[in-house]
């Protein structure tokens, strides 16, 4: 299971119990209040009468979310992290193999593991978040690739795209050119050196 939606699905279970027991903490609370104004109007006391105590709920509410949340967070990375795991090897096995029939001698090393003195650009994508991997490959592969291009390529929106290629283009990897409404992409000078090493 993704991290991401693991944790939404528990922080979504943990919001629906502090909900539900704010709402019956509220009922409690209220029915305590109309109980002692009963008692004060008639002048007995209804003592037997009262239902639970608010601070019952209050109480059962936070063990409740706390065992909940406390719980998750102490198998988070077990439950997590098989997917993580499983979908990164493939992903390596697919780089590896597809490096292998493209790449000179060398490029390989007897591990599978891609060598970094001859693919420097690999070691550089390796090391970046997915996101920034999908928008740097295409612009390494066909530099001069516009920002709509790059959008319909990464499968990313307008807004996801600009900020990633700013991100990238702070941290000296590509630079853009202006050309009408849009903007051509390139590598930086220094990733298309270590590209031709």
């Amino acid at each position: 299971m993704n991290r991401r939606r693991a944790d939404t699905v528990v922080g979504g279970l943990v919001a629906a119990v502090l909900i539900v027991g704010g709402v019956l903490s509220w009922q409690a609370y209220q029915q305590q209040q109309a109980f002692e104004e009963m008692e004060s109007m008639m002048g007995t006391s209804m003592g037997a009468v009262h239902g639970t105590n608010p601070l019952w709920y209050v109480l059962g509410t936070l063990l409740v979310s706390a065992v909940i949340g406390g719980g998750y967070l102490v198998v988070r990375d077990e439950v997590t992290s098989t997917g993580i795991n499983d979908r990164s090897q493939n992903e390596t096995a697919d780089s590896t193999d597809r490096e292998s029939v493209e790449s000179p001698e060398g490029a390989i090393q007897s591990n599978g593991a891609i060598n970094p003195e001859s693919q420097p650009q690999a070691r550089v994508l390796d090391l970046l978040p997915d996101d920034e991997r999908r928008i740097l490959e295409p612009v390494i592969s066909s530099p001069g690739i516009t920002q709509i291009e790059l959008r319909d390529r990464s499968d990313f929106s307008k807004s996801k795209v600009s900020q990633t290629v700013s991100a990238l283009e702070k941290r000296g990897l590509l630079y853009r050119e202006r050309q009408g409404r849009t903007y051509r992409i390139y590598p930086s000078d220094d990733l298309q050196q270590k590209q031709a090493n």
